[in-house]
């Protein structure tokens, strides 16, 4: 059964969405790039620096106490919305790559060593691939990945070989921004604790999507980033389960993060404050905290069944056009509102220009996944992915474009040839 929100309401809160492109009404639908920010959003940025602008944690005047508490609040929503134990498991960082760069620093170079196993799956962004690379090769550990099959589904038929008790770390995306596909991550996350292995999601893609219960998964670790989720840009989010955390030495060195220092050597702060050096993106991380009031307040479930509805509307228009390759899961079935496309053999590039020049905003290219684009066997696909204030309006108008963009680089040639001359050469060719 299809759902949609009362979207006609919801786009008033979004300021951008008003935005005329080449004349043509704004249809975005990059928003595994990043989304956009409701009023809400914008207005508690403008507030901080208006009334609170002041560093957090160290003043006793009123401004840094009032700032500081503001902060903290949003630290208590991030707990909440992910359902961690303690607000001390959240750890603010600039971005998703932070904190995963956090563990692998952290953790990894404290825990790994020559002969460990690292294992990663096929889908991954390279945000959660680079960071266990450069471990790898310091360390002298091995990568591993589970493979994704035909259908883009991680093919787990062999992951009791994958995952063995050489493997000190699982770290795996919840939903692949190239192909919107969400991984079995309770089989995934029970063979690594049958091993002993840690584990890290990353939630960046699929945080704002649905429900995300970090004591239900039983993951490690987990990240994820406000941009992505109607907030700001510039802040990440880390959680790590409290024993864990602490058992880990700092990622960065400075001030906050320190409890006691002398000229040659000093002794760290508690969790969170541990890892959270210098000072802190203080506007934008208490702006993350109406971005979180506002997804709370239309629901994850409902904004999954709204894309949903939206991604099986796309998938029928385009199952219907000859010209186009779907890459991953062909139905609404363990997947989010990502569908990557190839559209007879013309650029990603230029038909993202094509659908540009009809206001529509797509993403194109290898999308951070360069790795998976080689087991899709293209060097980058175009992307459309969806959010709450998409419309079903303008899923046909992207269908629509797609076949303006495919008989625009189809179209016939008329070649007119001018007279020859003597030498029976021709003079010129004028195409159109």
């Amino acid at each position: 059964m299809s759902f949609l929100l009362p979207t006609n309401e919801i786009r008033k809160d979004f300021p951008i969405l008003d935005t005329k492109v080449h004349g043509k009404p704004l249809v975005y639908v990059d928003n595994a790039a990043t989304t956009h920010k409701p009023q809400v959003v914008i207005d508690s940025l403008v507030n901080y620096y208006q009334t609170l602008n002041s560093n957090i944690h160290r003043g006793i005047h009123y401004l840094s106490e009032a700032a500081t508490q503001e902060y903290e609040a949003v630290r208590e929503k991030v707990r909440a919305f992910v359902n961690a134990r303690n607000t001390c498991e959240i750890i603010f960082t600039r971005n998703a790559t932070e904190a995963i760069n956090l563990v692998a620093r952290s953790w990894g170079e404290t825990n790994v060593k020559a002969g460990d196993e690292i294992v990663l799956s096929q889908l991954e962004h390279h945000s959660n691939l680079i960071p266990w690379q450069m471990l790898a090769t310091k360390t002298g550990a091995t990568l591993k990945f589970i493979p994704v099959d035909k259908e883009g589904q991680l093919d787990l038929s062999n992951l009791d070989q994958l995952i063995t008790n050489k493997t000190k770390i699982v770290a795996f995306t919840l939903m692949s921004n190239v192909l919107g596909t969400m991984p079995p991550a309770d089989k995934i996350i029970k063979r690594a604790k049958a091993v002993g292995a840690v584990t890290l999601c990353d939630a960046s893609q699929y945080a704002a999507h649905a429900k995300t219960d970090v004591q239900a998964l039983d993951c490690d670790f987990l990240v994820f980033s406000a941009h992505k989720m109607c907030g700001p840009t510039g802040v990440g989010v880390l959680y790590g389960k409290e024993a864990i955390l602490n058992a880990m030495p700092p990622f960065l060195g400075g001030g906050e993060m320190i409890s006691h220092v002398e000229w040659d050597k000093a002794t760290w702060n508690v969790l969170p404050s541990k890892f959270e050096a210098g000072t802190p993106n203080i506007a934008d991380v208490i702006a993350f905290g109406p971005a979180l009031d506002y997804l709370n307040k239309i629901g994850l479930d409902k904004i999954h069944e709204h894309e949903m509805t939206l991604t099986q509307r796309l998938l029928d228009g385009m199952a219907a056009n000859p010209n186009v390759i779907l890459f991953g899961p062909k139905t609404t079935e363990n997947r989010g509102g990502v569908v990557s496309f190839e559209l007879d053999h013309i650029h990603p590039h230029d038909i993202g220009t094509v659908l540009d020049f009809e206001g529509i905003a797509i993403r194109a290219g290898h999308h951070c996944a360069q790795p998976l684009m080689s087991v899709l066997g293209v060097p980058a696909t175009a992307r459309v992915s969806f959010y709450f204030y998409n419309t079903p309006e303008e899923v046909d108008m992207v269908l629509r474009a797609l076949e303006k963009a495919n008989a625009y680089f189809h179209r016939p040639v008329k070649t007119n040839t001018l007279p020859q001359t003597p030498k029976g050469q021709v003079q010129g060719v004028v195409t159109k």
